[in-house]
């Protein structure tokens, strides 16, 4: 078996941390040619969604490759370490509140954007984007207060991001496809949309799940050692 069991019961392990394993060893062996992309796809696709200890393990029981420093430094690249974003919040910290009016205009904040703890979203016959998909979080809770009026509201969030709306529609749409977080689900933000929209709309999505994020690095490993996909 893949997993070391050596040690504490496999059982009684934190299921994030089999989880984190599994992934990584998936990745791993994918991007080597080790396996094809049917099956990482399949495996990975129950690596993200179950939280059976034992089920999590049998993914990568017959894989031996594991991740090296080589691996380890791509994913840190990737991924935005925590050190480096300590770092970085260290040298300048964000104010808790920000304001964003927008008039006959378009506005978006995307990229490694520092994200307060709240925004005030002042929108008139605008466009407004709001994209948190590699944002930076100071604050594990963020209030977003909305006046928008014939205008549109897109906010996208990554998967491990919670968001509840609260958004008064006078003729106008409010659509939220992002969950709003419960047992079992790994969210370590949370976002509470609320205000006025008048003939207008407000949309909240999520911008790029975790699954595919793991592909595209998967992938962009394989490339890096000049293999095609499978």
């Amino acid at each position: 078996m893949a997993i070391d069991t050596t040690g504490v019961k496999l059982q009684d392990r934190p299921v994030a941390q089999i989880r984190e394993e599994v992934i990584d060893q998936l990745i791993m062996n994918y991007s080597h040619g080790v396996i094809s992309e049917q099956a990482f796809e399949r495996r990975l696709d129950i690596a993200t969604n179950s939280d059976d200890h034992l089920l999590l393990a049998e993914q990568v029981a017959d894989l031996t490759l594991l991740p090296d420093a080589k691996y380890r430094a791509m994913w840190a690249q990737n991924f935005n370490s925590p050190g480096r974003h300590n770092q970085a919040h260290q040298q300048s910290a964000p104010t808790d509140c920000d304001r964003l009016v927008s008039v006959l205009s378009s506005d978006e904040r995307s990229g490694p954007w520092r994200v307060p703890q709240h925004l005030t979203i002042i929108n008139a016959l605008s466009s407004v984007e709001l994209d948190f998909s590699e944002a930076q979080f100071d604050h594990t809770q963020l209030t977003i207060k909305v006046q928008n009026w014939l205008g549109s509201v897109t906010i996208k969030v990554p998967e491990h991001v919670a968001v509840i709306s609260d958004v008064n529609n006078i003729a106008s749409s409010s659509s939220n496809n992002v969950s709003s977080g419960g047992p079992g689900q790994a969210k370590t933000h949370f976002i509470r949309v609320e205000g006025i929209s008048v003939l207008g709309s407000v949309s909240i999505s999520v911008k790029r799940t975790l699954q595919e994020r793991f592909t595209e690095f998967a992938n962009s490993i394989r490339s890096a050692l000049g293999l095609t996909k499978s």
